[in-house]
């Protein structure tokens, strides 16, 4: 896996798990309170009015996961799309050694050049 794709997931996942543990945190501190709202208690959110807060981290949550997916995927296409090129600057080295060492002829490095080329 490429380190950008393990970087992007990393960060995705601390992401993540901040946004879930904000909230829930948030909300077992405030909403606990007991100020006199009576037998349902203070509402959504523990009635600070931080109702616009749901809907940005859900939004927030949709992107990531899609960030994640097309990072993924641009990772693993990535990787095996730069192992044919990695073969192939692999495979010319050799035969710069081979050539350099004498075991081909000019013409034969010449035309074994093309064809990896």
């Amino acid at each position: 896996m490429n380190k950008n794709v393990k970087l992007g997931l990393i960060v995705g996942g601390i992401a993540l798990a901040i946004l879930i543990v904000v909230p829930l945190l948030l909300g077992s501190l405030f909403g606990r309170q007991s100020l006199g709202w009576g037998m349902m208690g203070p509402g959504m959110m523990g009635g600070f009015g931080w109702g616009w807060f749901m809907p940005l981290l859900m939004i927030l949550f949709w992107g990531l996961v899609i960030w994640g997916i097309v990072a993924l995927i641009r990772g693993v296409t990535t990787t095996c799309a730069g192992s044919s090129s990695g073969h192939a600057e692999l495979a010319l080295e050799v035969l710069k050694r081979r050539y350099a060492q004498g075991e081909i002829s000019k013409q034969e490095y010449e035309e074994k050049r093309r064809d990896l080329a």
